[in-house]
């Protein structure tokens, strides 16, 4: 399937000498939600901002839809909705106004229907007449992706969404990214919220020092890249590890009344039956004992340290 944005061979260094993305190649595929993972500084904003026409492009190629984004970048803009991290509004506008005249601004035919829709699907419907600056910041942020999505974008970028709004905005926000996808349109976002880029995401890419580490299936990379960590309850607590367990990985917590074994679950399948077997040998007593997995999150944090 030709992927409905393609980045090839980009790089962007600016006036200072800061070199921003450092030959960066990726293709995100059309109706996917794309998690832009990275530290502060990565690239994430450079990337977006290169590819929505924001940031000038001076080295390798990027197209949307086809359409080269210097060659083509009027039928480039109609296709993009953007959310930046910064919240700039018309503060003087009302919401209704604000939202009609950014679809105006696409060359779009008025559609009063539409913008009914979006901005009841934000939870902005009640809010329609009133000037943007009496707004609170998450009512704010909801004008912004409203805007976003006022000239029915193919693709939406999401910079930081929900960067300092409440419970409620997060939730009415993925339920309409959800629906969005299902009508084909594709969610690329960047957050430091990453539990929400596992919740969302269908693929993961993971940007540092300008240049792209990984991209993944979500799925597969939490089965490639994830550990288990068991947890034993021991009755009574230990004072110290004995020696003859010390080399098996274990890790003494809470006080000395529980073990903790961190290992991979695609490896052997005897290994787990094995330390049960030196733990009784020692003459330790298992309670109780549970396995978590590894969150994305802390997925994350490994490559990003790993790549330091």
């Amino acid at each position: 399937m030709t992927p409905i944005i393609s980045v090839q061979d980009v790089s962007k260094t600016y006036a200072t000498g800061f070199r921003a993305l450092d030959h960066v190649s990726l293709d995100i595929r059309q109706g996917e939600i794309f998690a832009l993972l990275g530290p502060n500084g990565a690239g994430k904003t450079t990337l977006i901002g290169l590819i929505c026409g924001i940031v000038k492009l001076a080295e390798g190629k990027v197209t949307v839809a086809g359409h080269d984004i210097l060659a083509d970048y009027r039928a480039v803009r109609t296709l993009i909705g953007l959310v930046p991290q910064e919240l700039t509004t018309d503060a003087f506008e009302s919401v209704w106004a604000t939202v009609s005249f950014s679809r105006g601004l696409f060359g779009k035919a008025p559609n009063p229907a539409h913008i009914e829709k979006t901005l009841k699907d934000l939870s902005l419907w009640d809010k329609k007449d009133s000037k943007i600056m009496t707004l609170s910041g998450g009512m704010k942020r909801r004008v912004m992706i409203a805007k976003a999505l006022s000239h029915e974008p193919r693709v939406l970028f999401l910079d930081e969404p929900t960067a300092g709004v409440d419970v409620a905005l997060r939730k009415d926000m993925w339920q309409l990214v959800r629906g969005l996808r299902e009508q084909g349109v594709t969610i690329v976002l960047t957050t430091h919220y990453i539990d929400e880029a596992e919740d969302m995401a269908d693929r993961v890419g993971v940007i540092r020092h300008g240049r792209i580490i990984l991209v993944e299936d979500k799925v597969t990379l939490m089965k490639k890249l994830g550990k288990k960590r068991l947890t034993l309850h021991l009755e009574p607590a230990l004072a110290q590890l004995p020696p003859e367990l010390a080399a098996r990985g274990l890790t003494l917590a809470a006080g000395g009344s529980a073990l903790t074994y961190v290992y991979d679950p695609g490896g052997s399948q005897d290994a787990i039956p094995a330390l049960l077997d030196a733990l009784r040998d020692a003459g330790l007593r298992v309670k109780d004992l549970e396995t978590t997995q590894s969150s994305l999150e802390e997925i994350f944090v490994n490559l990003v340290r790993e790549d330091a």
